[in-house]
């Protein structure tokens, strides 16, 4: 199992009612500059820290899940996520994601 997933991810449980665990893919990382909204942004790289991975493999886990239609966090988490929503003031919500428009900071 990633250690990303470790909280959220279940692994596929074999007939003997043991994890199998999931060999180790290999992959080719390149680096990006996207922008993003400044407060998701700082609620992203708290949760991050949070669980002890980098911002880059939380984006992944987050995409992968939402690729397959999976939730990618746990009740736990999402509980740990409305908590620093409201430590950095973050009041966008899905619905918000067709109509932000760029602003002075």
């Amino acid at each position: 199992m990633l250690p990303w997933y470790k909280d959220t991810m279940m692994s596929e449980v074999n007939t003997s009612g043991g994890r199998d665990p999931r060999p180790s893919t290999v992959v080719t990382r390149v680096q990006t500059g996207v922008r993003m909204e400044k407060r998701l942004l700082k609620v992203l790289k708290a949760l991050a820290e949070l669980k002890d991975i980098t911002l880059g493999d939380l984006l992944e886990g987050i995409v992968l899940h939402t690729f397959e239609g999976r939730a990618p966090f746990s009740e736990q988490t999402l509980h740990e996520i409305a908590q620093l929503k409201a430590v950095y003031g973050l009041t966008l919500e899905a619905a918000d994601s067709h109509n932000l428009e760029e602003g002075d900071d």
